[in-house]
């Protein structure tokens, strides 16, 4: 008796990396844009994919929409985008590593994905850095 379905062989990534940060969550801001702290408030592009009464998350280069919480004066209360480029939830790659960083982060962009400040403090996950290529020119240490 035959087997239903086709053998798959190697790893399927249908719903991508594995979502760390979801709306309502506060993180950190890893560059000099002059914001410190923001709060996720949207996620672009995710009413797609979206489950009645589940919360929508965000992973690795996904961009999100977030709302600064402290920071300079001039900004705080402000609507802007931001690339989360760090989350602490461990994601699996294709060739089979697990990466998880110590903190969750976002680089605070423009709507088209330019980032706003001009270095960026800490690591970036190679996904961001490979998604959003003016974010890798900014980054110091891709992992």
């Amino acid at each position: 008796m035959a087997k239903r379905g086709a053998k798959v062989v190697g790893v399927s990534y249908r719903w991508g990396y594995t979502p760390g940060i979801f709306l309502g969550s506060y993180v950190k801001v890893a560059d000099n844009s002059g914001a410190k702290l923001v709060r996720i408030i949207g996620i672009v592009g995710h009413h797609a994919k979206s489950v009645h009464r589940r919360i929508p998350g965000a992973t690795v280069g996904d961009m999100v929409v977030v709302s600064i919480r402290e920071g300079k004066p001039e900004l705080r209360k402000q609507i802007l985008r931001g690339i989360v480029i760090r989350q602490r939830r461990p994601f699996r790659r294709p060739d089979g590593t697990w990466v998880s960083f110590e903190d969750n982060a976002v680089v605070i962009v423009t709507p088209e994905g330019d980032p706003k400040g001009t270095e960026i403090r800490g690591p970036v996950a190679k996904e961001a850095a490979e998604r959003w290529p003016r974010i890798a020119s900014l980054a110091t240490l891709i992992v």
